[in-house]
């Protein structure tokens, strides 16, 4: 697959960091320092435009390594970015920590999924098919 993308940092384009990865890191597209308070959040800007194919999305995900480390994850995680979004691809970070955290341009801050997806029809019914689980949920399937 083949995808367009306009890259208006100094940073690589999204990359495996290893061959069986599912995840591309993205990095920060600063122009100074950001310091992430303790529970602050803010949009970190890439500088990265991409044009997907119809029928996929990119997902945005935390990073597991920096969320253990640092406290440090991806707000409305994961998020989508449609096919047909032509904007920067911005990340939502927040500090779950007590400590303050600097983000400086070059700093690897989330990972990228591209993703298939498929668009439904709805059929309304009455009913559903019945299964052993039934209506039970939020761990009504722990014994």
């Amino acid at each position: 697959m083949e995808i367009k993308i306009i890259n208006k940092s100094s940073n690589p384009l999204p990359k495996y960091q290893t061959e069986l990865s599912a995840g591309m890191d993205l990095y920060a597209n600063l122009a100074e320092i950001i310091t992430l308070k303790s529970l602050e959040r803010k949009l970190i800007p890439t500088g990265l435009f991409l044009e997907l194919p119809a029928g996929f999305e990119a997902q945005i995900r935390p990073r597991s390594g920096l969320a253990i480390k640092t406290g440090i994850t991806v707000l409305n995680s994961p998020g989508t970015i449609d096919a047909d979004y032509r904007g920067e691809v911005g990340v939502i970070l927040v500090n779950l920590s007590t400590d303050d955290f600097q983000i400086n341009n070059g700093d690897r801050i989330a990972q990228m999924v591209i993703a298939k997806h498929e668009n439904p029809s709805w059929i309304e019914v009455e009913n559903l098919n019945e299964t052993a689980r039934g209506e039970g949920g939020f761990g009504s399937t722990k014994k």
